[in-house]
């Protein structure tokens, strides 16, 4: 499996104009993961070779406007692209602190935004050390939700797995991916995206030329070997 990663923006707090605000594009099997949508990551997608149309899960580290203010905008640009004869199955995924439905509940309902495809807002529960003083009053604002979105499914509530000191957000045939905390002014988490070990593929022809004999040594040796999967790091600053 190959993977690749493309920073689209590696600002912090503003962006400028050789540098976009915070947003990465993890790629794998032609499907796209976003980590952090910073203002103006709409634009750097479509200066890269990306398509935001194959982006189906969103992480947001945390509610910063850096981190935060592109993703209406993005969910428009992407509905906007999207053929509205064709039937849209795949439901966005969108992963982050508690508040992240309210802000997008409320800025996709005060624009009149509707979406021709369903999104599914995930929240993080942060614990109490995580929220210092403004922490806990930007956790007081988004308290009550309100209804949901016209394109917008249930979400699920994400507690802190304390056995384990992480939070388990989904299992695929691939990956296990899990949020874990950061402390920060206001409760903010990283993401863990673990790969499933996969059995590697064995060069018989090449065993046979070093004198292995076929049999249950062969099982043995793919049974430990190593599987290295190719990573390409891209900046599209």
């Amino acid at each position: 499996m190959t993977m690749d990663m493309t920073f689209l923006g590696t600002g912090s707090a503003y962006p400028s104009p050789h540098r976009g605000a915070s947003a990465l594009v993890l790629r794998t099997e032609g499907e796209c993961w976003l980590f952090d949508c910073g203002e103006g990551t709409q634009t750097q997608l479509m200066k890269s070779q990306l398509r935001a149309g194959r982006i189906t899960k969103v992480f947001i580290s945390h509610l910063h406007g850096d981190h935060l203010f592109g993703l209406p905008g993005l969910l428009c640009t992407v509905s906007l692209n999207t053929n509205p004869e064709q039937q849209i199955l795949n439901c966005v995924d969108i992963y982050g602190p508690r508040g992240l439905r309210h802000f997008l509940r409320v800025t996709l309902g005060l624009t009149g935004s509707q979406l021709l495809f369903p999104y599914a807002v995930h929240e993080l529960e942060p614990t109490t050390e995580q929220s210092p003083e403004e922490g806990q009053l930007s956790l007081e604002m988004t308290a009550e939700s309100g209804p949901l979105h016209p394109q917008e499914k249930p979400g699920r509530t994400i507690s802190l797995d304390v056995s384990s000191d992480s939070y388990f957000l989904f299992e695929d045939k691939r990956f296990v991916v899990k949020a874990f905390r950061l402390f920060h002014r206001i409760p903010s988490f990283g993401f863990c995206i673990q790969e499933h070990n996969r059995p590697g593929r064995l060069k018989t022809e090449l065993l046979k030329e070093l004198g292995v004999k076929p049999g249950p040594l062969y099982g043995r040796l793919k049974a430990v070997m190593v599987c290295l999967t190719v990573y390409t790091i891209k900046k599209q600053d």
